[in-house]
């Protein structure tokens, strides 16, 4: 099996997003609370785009529906040209809670979904052992999810989204139960992962600094209902160390951020 292609990978230049007009609102009884207004947003093929904002700005649902795992009332959403109309393997997500098998093995939850797709055992066995390798959880492919601790099985969630091949990798704030050094790792370690394997990244949260380090392109959203506030560029080194950080133009980002999110909370 290739190491580059297939079920373990993606090809570069696949998974761009277009996200056009769209707009949900939630009904219920005789009440309607419109959530997203009027969203449009381009995201490049191999791109790292994190959209930030506040608590009820509607960025967990854009997420979902891009996902498939909700529909909006509006618009429409297209990766690679084809539109989006359910959960689809082309996309895979990533939430904060640890949604792992718990009566299966770390090697079983990444080979789960593989396994539903009918793959050779001895395929599975190559694409679990790339992303253990990836994950650096080649030491506790035997464990189950309760021998491990909360970054290790968002690092299992993240291999187990990655062995099915997206073209997306969608993430709903995989790192906000972590504690503080914890989650500094773990963005590093996404990184990397997102280095080696060239696929989509649309990231959710609403830390500043989380955001500017991972990202290429920052998405700020604002509620009621949700829109687009505003799009920054990062320009920080490729190589994105804890050094980085403290870069004047990383420093200069949190400010111009922080500054336009206080303004819209005013």
């Amino acid at each position: 099996m290739s190491e580059a292609i297939g079920v373990a990978g993606v090809e570069a230049g696949q998974g761009s997003i277009t996200i056009r007009g769209i707009g949900k609102t939630y009904r219920t009884g005789k009440t309607n609370f419109r959530a997203l207004g009027n969203i449009d947003l381009d995201i490049g093929a191999n791109e790292f785009v994190t959209i930030l904002g506040p608590s009820g700005c509607g960025k967990s649902t854009l997420l979902r529906i891009v996902a498939g795992l909700e529909e909006s009332n509006e618009g429409v959403i297209n990766v690679d040209g084809d539109t989006v109309v359910g959960p689809g393997a082309d996309r895979g997500m990533v939430f904060q809670g640890y949604t792992l098998f718990p009566w299966l093995t770390v090697r079983q939850n990444i080979e789960y979904g593989p396994k539903l797709k009918g793959v050779s055992i001895l395929d599975r066995r190559a694409i679990s052992n790339r992303y253990l390798r990836i994950t650096r959880l080649e030491s506790f492919a035997s464990r189950f999810p309760k021998q491990l601790s909360g970054g290790m099985k968002q690092r299992v969630a993240i291999a187990r989204a990655l062995a099915n091949g997206p073209k997306v990798l969608l993430m709903d704030e995989p790192f906000g139960a972590l504690d503080a050094q914890t989650k500094l790792e773990m963005q590093e370690a996404l990184l990397e992962v997102w280095e080696r394997e060239k696929t989509t990244v649309l990231f959710i949260t609403h830390d500043i600094d989380e955001a500017i380090f991972l990202s290429q392109r920052i998405v700020v959203m604002g509620a009621g209902p949700g829109h687009i506030v505003r799009e920054f560029p990062v320009t920080l080194p490729a190589e994105r160390t804890s050094d980085v950080r403290e870069h004047p133009d990383f420093l200069k980002l949190r400010r111009e951020i922080a500054a336009l999110l206080k303004h819209k909370e005013e």
